[in-house]
């Protein structure tokens, strides 16, 4: 039988390898479990920024310069708003005019009593996708930054101020009160593999983690849950992880990451330019994988699924 597969995803890096993922397996096997701590609304519209990164990207249709949005856009909408700037229209915001339509049905599905695994489901059967995606939680969370300007939401942070100033702290908006969706935990406890693909440990796994039960079924199901680690040789791929983790009093590391991860992950996937740091991960109880993990050349995403995989049924390729 074909292993069931979960992956506990973020945006672009965790988009990328559902996409070599999905090259090597049944999509019918797949069940990407997603951030939303990052939605908001914006313009009136109810954004799921991760969620859409992984349909986008794993449909074929993601912009492949920006790692966002939809390829061939255009941006009518949003230059006709800034007639508005001075009279309190938001304009830091951008949302293409395809990307809109996505925005608007949402909205309007939840407004009509949708829960947003719902809408998310008729979202990815909409781009063809054969695999499951499900938000962490059909409740309202949002990640919330404590920085050098005052207290952000994640998108005022990461787009509004260029993820360009000091995170002194990081909490997540209503988690405490949120369920997860429909379908996680029992995805969780069913799976043959879990992989905690390269994303931003903080912001982009950590508000999944928070949600009450996810956690702790990932604790229970150790045994078979590998993580990709998303620093490399000291530095993130895209985005504030490296400089966020060091700020918060964590090593930006592969080191760091086991150290956050290993309650929950028996083994850790480090690319190759960290192989001489391989025996600090190993010491912190995890078992190491090395492989190339930078997705930018075809057949990389690929490559690397095959190894979490591998890693998961207990052979760790060195």
């Amino acid at each position: 039988m074909p292993p069931v597969i979960v992956a506990i995803a973020g945006g672009v890096g965790a988009a990328r390898f559902l996409r070599g993922l999905l090259e090597i397996v049944d999509a019918g096997n797949v069940t990407a479990i997603v951030n939303t701590g990052d939605d908001t609304v914006f313009h009136g519209l109810h954004v799921s920024p991760d969620i859409d990164t992984v349909v986008y990207t794993t449909a074929a249709a993601i912009d492949a310069d920006r790692g966002w949005g939809l390829a061939g856009e255009t941006w009518t909408a949003m230059e006709s708003l800034q007639r508005y700037a001075d009279h309190g229209a938001l304009t830091w915001f951008n949302l293409g005019d395809r990307d809109l339509a996505t925005h608007l049905w949402r909205t309007g599905r939840l407004r009509d009593g949708a829960s947003l695994s719902e809408v998310t489901d008729q979202l990815r059967h909409a781009w063809g996708l054969g695999f499951r995606v499900l938000p962490m939680t059909d409740d309202p969370v949002a990640t919330m930054l404590n920085t050098a300007t005052g207290k952000l939401g994640f998108q005022e942070y990461f787009v509004g101020h260029h993820h360009d100033v000091a995170v002194s702290g990081v909490h997540f908006e209503g988690v405490l009160s949120s369920r997860p969706a429909p379908g996680v935990i029992e995805a969780i406890m069913s799976a043959d593999a879990i992989v905690v693909c390269p994303s931003n440990p903080l912001v982009s796994i950590g508000p999944v983690l928070a949600v009450p039960g996810i956690r702790e079924a990932l604790v229970a199901r150790r045994d078979v849950c590998v993580a990709v680690s998303p620093i490399v040789d000291g530095a993130a791929l895209k985005g504030p992880a490296d400089r966020m983790l060091r700020e918060l009093g964590h090593e930006s590391s592969v080191a760091g990451v086991a150290r956050l991860y290993a309650p929950f992950i028996s083994t850790l996937v480090i690319d190759e330019a960290d192989r001489m740091r391989a025996d600090e991960v190993r010491a912190v109880g995890l078992k190491v994988a090395i492989t190339d993990t930078i997705m930018s050349k075809p057949g990389v995403g690929a490559s690397l699924a095959r190894v979490v995989l591998q890693a998961a049924s207990g052979k760790v390729p060195v």
